[in-house]
């Protein structure tokens, strides 16, 4: 398993607010966490960074190679959980902290199987010989809208509402999640990516780019494109591949 990942201020953004982070177990199970930041420059990139390396800490002090696949899910929510905490506690102490928050995505790759678990509009998709698959489910005022059917998706990436979030991690003292796992099979790709990529690319946009570049080329490709397409935010991009 391999996992590669990019971040980018984009071309408006006098500060990159996003954070990820990576790893791999000794096993060979990988993991990475993508976070994009509110409330602020310092509020945004503190909010991100406290977020994700909060995370990584609680997943690789608790993960064990014998976990069942629910001990992987709690250990994942939990992890969570306790970011959501550290993150609303500074903002509660912290001048100028003051509603700081953050998306996440966090994702662990394992025995054939992908384990996602995330909060706002950052994104995970998954790719196999089916095509893309976006797994998870944007907590968003435009997502609300489309599922109704007031819009359709292509209205939605440019809607003047499409950063409104309705889940934030580190905004309140308790944070619902979602959990999903697909099946991870050979030759498949995970791609995680804030919101700054997303807007600019469609699915088969991003298809293509999975087939037509190799996976230590397809972070910064999709960083470039979405440049190119504007780049009114901060990029984030993670890629993992068997």
């Amino acid at each position: 398993m391999n996992v590669y990942s990019a971040s980018d201020i984009g071309l408006k953004r006098s500060s990159n607010q996003d954070y990820c982070l990576t790893g791999q177990f000794p096993d060979g199970t990988v993991w990475a966490i993508v976070c994009d930041g509110m409330g602020g420059a310092n509020g945004g990139s503190t909010a991100s960074r406290v977020a994700a390396e909060n995370i990584s800490e609680s997943l690789c002090s608790g993960y064990r190679e014998d976990m069942t696949p629910e001990e992987l899910r709690n250990l994942m929510m939990l992890s969570v959980e306790y970011a959501n905490r550290a993150v609303y506690d500074i903002s509660l102490h912290v001048p100028g902290l003051e509603g700081m928050g953050t998306t996440v995505v966090l994702a662990v790759v394992r025995k054939g199987r992908a384990h996602i678990v995330h909060a706002g509009d950052s994104r995970a998709y998954i790719c196999s010989e089916e095509g893309v698959r976006q797994i998870t489910t944007d907590h968003s005022i435009v997502q609300q809208l489309v599922e109704i059917g007031e819009i359709t998706p292509e209205q939605a990436r440019q809607h003047p509402h499409r950063n409104m979030i309705t889940r934030a991690l580190g905004t309140e003292p308790n944070l619902r999640t979602d959990y999903n796992t697909v099946e991870f099979e050979d030759g498949a790709r995970l791609i995680m990516c804030t919101d700054g990529m997303s807007n600019y690319l469609t699915d088969d946009e991003l298809l293509e780019f999975i087939r037509s570049n190799k996976c230590e080329e397809l972070t910064q490709k999709l960083i470039e494109h979405s440049k190119q397409r504007g780049g009114s935010d901060n990029i984030t991009v993670a890629v993992i591949s068997d």
